[in-house]
């Protein structure tokens, strides 16, 4: 028995060595309490220094792995592990989360990456268009009678118009039949049934361009003009045909009627010009399909009021520079983004996601945008854009955001209500997808952990 107790410590000192070394030399790769990449040469440099004491304390702290699991992830952590997917060894995506309420940073992972929005660079354009023009701004087309009724030589008044009707064009996309209807009244009233001139298109409230920079060719693009019909260049044609079915007759003014000499047999007093009839839509009328449906000339339509209001005609540059005024207020930097259009159908748009959470922000704070904004957006599982997403709890009904899609882009940013109340602020943009329905299921995905 002696001579046991005699070698027990040298026992003892090499199972402590062979433990020692068995640790060292196990495969393992991960982050020291530095930070500092760890290998398993430096793992065995460490643990050389380590006491069988200190070894014992250090493994006292960890908790193990059924406790470690089953304690509840929080959001940032669930968020990483869905950027854990294959999906983004080929593509790109850029997420960022704020919580409005505690005005706190919730997640961001490529937040600063510039990326093409889609649609929901018309975000962009409803916010500026709400800070610029007003939530009671209008869009208003004309109608001006530029010229006189005729009278005959005995004093007599003819029911003769000569001059022009002139359409005053206002980029108006929801003018409409009823519209329509109310611009030929406005000549019956006047109990014209004849006018020597032509029917006139005042297009003066933007420039000439009906495309926007970076369309493509064969996508199915709305067609920017001041006067829209039915979505096409076509209203003075309409106008003409409706007056006509009216009974009004519409002749050049070489065919007045004369006597035997080639005298006019009317006389007209002076010309002048007066609007007959103004018909106009609210901003708020525009923002729903705007952003519900996410109609593509309903934003373009409000892209170019932004500039019409201070000049005109209106151009793209004119509204970029006004939007990047906006970004600047916003403390970032408006020469790090590019604006090509309002909807998002151009390819030249960049923006990030930081940005579009710092607009949404902006919006939150703002009494005169947010009221007309928030219910303006899709809202999952119920209606415009979103009707067929996110259609369970914690979900539906919560989600209030606005879809983006281009080919090989996808994107969502808006508002959602977390568990505790608060208002969050979100965007995400997927690029370089092959499958938009993989970056969708990814974005809800995201919500679903944003809202719990």
């Amino acid at each position: 028995m002696t001579r046991y107790r005699a070698i027990l410590p040298t026992l003892l000192a090499i199972l402590i060595i062979s433990g020692t070394t068995s640790r060292g030399t196990t495969a393992y790769a991960g982050k020291n309490a530095t930070g500092d990449t760890m290998t398993a040469d430096t793992v065995a440099a460490d643990s050389a220094d380590m006491t069988y004491a200190d070894t014992t304390a250090a493994d006292s702290l960890l908790p193990d792995s059924l406790a470690a699991d089953s304690l509840p992830l929080t959001k940032a952590e669930s968020l990483m592990r869905l950027l854990d997917n294959k999906m983004f060894g080929t593509s790109q995506v850029a997420v960022m989360a704020y919580d409005l309420t505690a005005d706190t940073l919730i997640f961001a992972h490529n937040e600063r990456q510039l990326m093409r929005p889609a649609s929901t660079m018309k975000l962009l354009t409803a916010i500026t268009a709400l800070h610029n023009l007003g939530s009671s701004y209008r869009l208003a087309t004309s109608l001006i009678a530029d010229g006189n009724t005729a009278t005959q030589d005995s004093g007599q008044q003819q029911n003769i118009f000569i001059g022009d009707i002139i359409v005053r064009g206002g980029m108006d996309p929801l003018f409409n039949t009823d519209d329509m209807h109310a611009f030929v009244d406005a000549i019956a009233q006047q109990h014209i049934d004849t006018i020597y001139g032509d029917i006139r298109a005042d297009r003066s409230f933007k420039d000439t361009l009906l495309l926007g920079e970076g369309w493509c060719w064969d996508d199915d693009n709305p067609v920017l003009t001041p006067l829209p019909w039915n979505r096409k260049d076509t209203f003075v044609r309409k106008y003409k045909q409706m007056l006509q079915a009216q009974g009004i007759t519409i002749l050049p003014t070489s065919l007045i009627p004369t006597d035997s000499l080639g005298n006019p047999t009317v006389t007209t007093p002076p010309a002048r010009r007066r609007t007959l009839c103004t018909r106009t839509h609210t901003i708020q009328q525009i923002l729903i399909p705007m952003l519900k449906k996410s109609d593509n000339l309903y934003a373009e339509a409000l892209f170019y009021h932004i500039a019409a209001q201070r000049r005109r005609p209106a151009t793209r540059r004119h509204t970029a520079d006004i939007m990047r005024r906006l970004i600047a207020s916003l403390g970032l930097n408006p020469a790090h983004y590019r604006i090509a259009d309002g909807s998002g159908l151009s390819l030249y748009n960049y923006q990030t996601a930081e940005l579009q959470v710092k607009l949404l922000r902006f919006a939150y704070h703002s009494p005169d945008i947010y009221p007309h904004l928030y219910p303006a957006l899709p809202v999952a599982g119920t209606d415009g854009t979103l009707k067929k997403r996110m259609r369970t709890q914690p979900t539906l009904d919560n989600v209030h955001a606005k879809t983006g899609t281009l080919t090989g882009i996808s994107s969502l940013a808006g508002y959602l209500t977390s568990a505790d109340g608060n208002t969050i602020a979100f965007a995400i943009i997927n690029q370089g997808i092959m499958s938009a329905t993989s970056a969708k299921r990814f974005q809800d995905n995201v919500c679903r952990i944003l809202c719990r």
